[in-house]
């Protein structure tokens, strides 16, 4: 095992931290009528469930930052195999949620496959492109191998269906690709060749082509599917500069659907405003430059493809969703990592946060500082001999 020569990068510990304990007031403030509503007058119950969600997520960051992240070189592929298993154990006995077959329950647990494979998938990619770096120009024995366990968890999670996550977890997919010295002739050539199937997926269905179409135009079948934007870009609007004032949202009263989960930054943009919406963007943006600052001055192959692959995931995801709760995409019912109201998938984006603060304990970001001792002194010159 290699040496720690650093401490942790404090930009990204603090600016977890602060988004997760940041996420336990506007979850309470977007979900309090809803849970209500939902749960016999508990008006607590989903602030409860988020709040341990939270408690358990830091404790899974700090797991996170202990463990060397060389052990996952040993256990990524089980892990994606785990990941594999569970997806397509979702597919038969899978809990069917607004239409779609995506969670999973043993018990009091409760969720989303997709979110843990995705993380297994990009660990696994960084142990497979560090090892096949001498031959990973090779389209047979360096570009096939992680093509193929790439195709099997995009499949498995469009077959769910969920289109969206299926994209995004392709699309980080390519980007760890890329950094990872791969053939740019090769990723050209697949996404030419898959481009199109994925575009037929898209819109071989109602529902997704009546959101494309919610984009584009305000008739018919289209305005209702853009209800929710709609009211998502009134709740930003009527923030202003300042917001209205925490626990004050208008919008949570039941006319933004999912208000607590995928659009989640519009109760913060109108409680908090435009200057709390850019705060929160800010947080996100330092998570993303000192990801990549690790991933830079990482000491090896394998944490800097685990880093890019971790800072990827977690700023893509960011950005879509603030796109999509601003009108700038179609609605994609992606949430807010360490924002939104998720289960298990605070937890697992806390543990994968916190093996990014721990590859950066091994580069010199904040280098462990040394105490130079001077040799005791020597005997004087004929000393010996008095």
């Amino acid at each position: 095992m290699k040496q720690r020569t650093g401490h942790i990068d404090l930009y990204v510990f603090l600016s977890v931290l602060a988004l997760m304990l940041f996420s336990v007031g506007v979850v309470y403030s977007a979900s309090v009528s809803i849970s209500g509503m939902r749960h016999g007058g508990d008006y607590n119950y989903l602030f409860r469930n988020h709040s341990i969600r939270v408690i358990m997520g830091v404790g899974a960051l700090f797991v996170g930052m202990f463990v060397d992240y060389h052990f996952y070189q040993h256990i990524s592929k089980y892990l994606l195999i785990i990941g594999l298993l569970l997806l397509g154990y979702t597919l038969v006995g899978g809990t069917v949620v607004k239409g779609a077959q995506r969670w999973v329950s043993f018990g009091p647990i409760s969720f989303q496959p997709s979110e843990f494979a995705k993380f297994a998938l990009v660990m696994h990619l960084a142990v497979l492109l560090a090892a096949k770096q001498k031959y990973i120009t090779d389209f047979r024995d360096g570009f096939m191998p992680l093509l193929v366990w790439i195709v099997a968890v995009v499949g498995l999670v469009f077959l769910q269906p969920n289109f969206s996550t299926g994209s995004i977890i392709l699309a980080i997919s390519f980007m760890v690709l890329f950094v990872g010295r791969t053939s740019i002739k090769h990723l050209v050539g697949v996404a030419m060749a898959g481009i199109p199937i994925v575009l037929v997926y898209a819109v071989s269905a109602a529902y997704r082509w009546n959101r494309i179409m919610a984009h584009f135009t305000d008739a018919g079948a289209a305005s209702a599917g853009n209800y929710q934007v709609e009211q998502a870009v009134i709740g930003l609007g009527s923030g202003g500069l300042f917001g209205v004032g925490m626990g004050m949202s208008k919008q949570r009263e039941l006319f933004l659907p999912e208000s607590y989960t995928d659009f989640i930054f519009a109760i913060v943009g109108e409680e908090y405003g435009f200057v709390g919406g850019m705060i929160v963007i800010a947080l996100f943006a330092v998570i993303m430059v000192r990801g990549m600052k690790i991933a830079k001055r990482a000491t090896d192959d394998l944490g800097r493809y685990l880093a890019v692959g971790i800072t990827c995931t977690i700023t893509v995801y960011a950005i879509i969703n603030a796109m999509v709760t601003t009108g700038l995409l179609p609605t994609t019912g992606l949430p807010m990592p360490l924002l939104s109201y998720g289960g298990t998938t605070i937890i697992f984006t806390a543990y994968a946060l916190g093996i990014l603060i721990n590859i950066s304990m091994y580069t010199r970001i904040r280098p462990r500082e040394i105490v130079h001792q001077e040799a005791p002194a020597g005997p004087r010159v004929g000393e010996l001999y008095q």
